[in-house]
C-alpha cells in the first residue's frame, strides 16, 4: 500500500508514501508532520550518507534502487544504511530485481523486495534456501565459515561450551 510520488506530484493527504532523497531534504520537515508513514527511494547513484544527520530514524522505509541487474551499488546503499548510519527500519529494494541476487540482498541488510511484475514470490524465498554457509561478515550477523572453523577448534581444545555460547549468539 506504499506510493511513490515524484517531486512534481502532490502528496496525498492519507496513506503511506515514498519520496526521494531531494524532496525529503527540501520538505523533510513538512512530511515528518504528516500522520502517515513516509519512505524515502535512494536512487543507485546518491549517497545513503545524505540520510546522515537528517531525522533517519523517522523513515519508516528506505528504499533503494536497482535499475538494471548489472548496476549493484544498491547493495553498498543498503549496508552503508545499516553498518555505518545504524537504521533499523525496512530497508526495501525496488526495480530490476532477480531472484538470483535475493539472498545477497538480505546479507547485506535489505528486508524486503518490491518484485518485479508477473514474478513468483516462491523463487525468491527458494533462493534464500540455496546457500548454508557464508564465508563474508555482513549486516544479516550470520555466523561465517571462518567462525565455525575456530569454534570447532576450540571445541577440540575443551571449550565447547563457550564455543556453543558464541556460535548461538551470531546465529540468532
Amino acid at each position: 500500500n506504499w506510493r511513490f510520488v515524484g517531486d512534481d506530484a502532490a502528496i496525498p493527504a492519507d496513506g503511506p508514501v515514498t519520496v526521494s532523497l531531494k524532496r525529503w531534504l527540501g520538505e523533510g520537515e513538512i512530511l515528518r508532520g504528516r500522520n502517515e508513514p513516509v519512505g524515502v527511494r535512494l536512487k543507485n547513484d546518491e549517497a545513503a550518507q545524505a540520510l546522515a544527520g537528517t531525522d533517519l530514524h523517522q523513515l519508516a522505509v528506505i528504499e533503494v534502487e536497482f535499475p538494471k541487474f548489472t548496476d549493484g551499488r544498491a547493495f553498498s546503499q543498503a549496508r552503508l544504511l545499516r553498518d555505518k548510519l545504524g537504521y533499523k527500519g525496512e530497508v526495501r529494494a525496488v526495480g530490476s530485481i532477480l531472484r538470483d541476487t535475493y539472498a545477497h540482498m538480505i546479507r547485506c541488510g535489505i528486508d524486503t523486495v518490491e518484485l518485479p511484475e508477473g514474478a513468483a514470490a516462491d523463487g525468491y524465498l527458494d533462493a534464500l534456501k540455496e546457500f548454508s554457509a557464508w564465508y563474508q561478515p555482513a549486516s544479516d550477523g550470520r555466523v561465517t565459515v571462518l567462525e565455525l572453523r575456530h569454534a570447532a577448534n576450540a571445541n577440540k581444545k575443551g571449550g565447547a561450551a563457550q564455543v556453543s555460547q558464541t556460535v548461538a549468539a551470531h546465529s540468532a
